[in-house]
């Protein structure tokens, strides 16, 4: 494996393990909120813990949670489900292979539970591990108390979307519209209460990882979930939202992507760019976003950065890039 390819696995360990500060006002970690009949929403305690959002679904017999979380946040997932239902849980939805919202996955098959993802959930995995699952163990116990080598992919994958689970209470989609965050980002929808349950393809907040990503095509993606009749958005940090969530993060990757583009085309170079630290990796840089895109803007702006000019400049996704593949 590449230095490169290394450092990106170490950072990536860091920046799933940690979070960025918004205002207490805004965040509400910890918290379970029910945005429908039969439907929380739960913050994730990303600050101190770094875990994500979950989603938890009432079905007539059983629940289905959108994303396994690290093994401590589905232990805390678990807590609060007894405070929410005495039903079991049926299905775990990976909406992608990252640690925070996959590595939790043996927490929920010990107990019978059918993890579920779309099958380019289980392509990443082999792409990226068991290196970021065995890194991640250094500093996080509760995945070196499963005592295992490797993640656990999930169960049971689909390829034709969407993937369907419905009884008379309610239906439930699963969707894939191309690769954004990952090349594996699913999407959970509940059409008859037109809630669109995003991973982190959609975020509320500066908290998009790109180094996996595909920024030229995130947009597309995006627009593909507004295809759907969204009025409740649940993303995978950050708070609940509307499809504003949905307009912003379409924004944000457009703006990205076409103010490296534009550098580029005037001979700028990433030094020009982007600032480097000692490690190598981007610590600042010159790139200015609008203010309409200021809810997504943070201290991951140059790595963002890094990222759109390697992958315009090669002329391929930044994750093929990552991956060397």
């Amino acid at each position: 494996m590449n230095r490169k390819r290394v450092l990106a696995s170490l950072l990536f360990a860091l920046l799933v393990g940690t979070a960025f500060w918004i205002s207490p006002s805004e965040a509400q970690p910890g918290t379970v909120k029910q945005v429908a009949d039969g439907v929380w929403f739960r913050e994730g305690e990303r600050r101190h813990h770094g875990h994500c959002n979950n989603v938890i679904i009432e079905m007539r017999d059983f629940l289905i949670v959108v994303d396994a979380n690290f093994p401590s946040g589905a232990q805390a997932v678990l807590r609060d489900l007894k405070k929410i239902s005495s039903k079991p849980v049926k299905y775990v939805f990976d909406t992608h292979h990252h640690g925070d919202h996959a590595y939790g996955n043996p927490v929920w098959t010990r107990q019978g539970t059918t993890t579920l993802a779309y099958v380019g959930v289980s392509e990443e995995m082999e792409r990226y591990e068991p290196q970021r699952w065995q890194e991640a163990a250094k500093a996080r116990k509760g995945i070196a108390a499963l005592g295992l080598e490797a993640p656990e992919p999930p169960k049971k994958t689909f390829s034709e979307s969407p993937f369907v689970i419905e009884d008379e209470t309610r239906r439930v989609e699963f969707h894939f519209f191309g690769w954004a965050h990952t090349r594996g980002d699913g999407f959970a929808y509940l059409p008859q209460e037109k809630i669109l349950c995003t991973g982190d393809a959609i975020t509320n907040g500066p908290f998009n990882y790109t180094g996996d990503g595909y920024i030229g095509n995130w947009p597309k993606v995006v627009e593909a979930a507004k295809g759907l009749d969204v009025e409740i958005v649940l993303p995978g940090h950050g708070g609940v939202g509307g499809p504003e969530l949905l307009d912003g993060e379409q924004r944000f990757m457009t703006e990205l992507h076409a103010a490296v583009k534009e550098a580029i085309d005037d001979g700028q170079t990433l030094g020009d760019l982007v600032r480097m630290g000692r490690d190598g990796e981007p610590v600042s840089t010159t790139v200015v976003l609008s203010d309409a895109v200021k809810n997504w803007v943070g201290e991951r702006l140059a790595l963002q950065v890094r990222d759109a000019y390697e992958e315009i400049t090669q002329g391929k996704p930044h994750g093929e890039i990552l991956a060397g593949s």
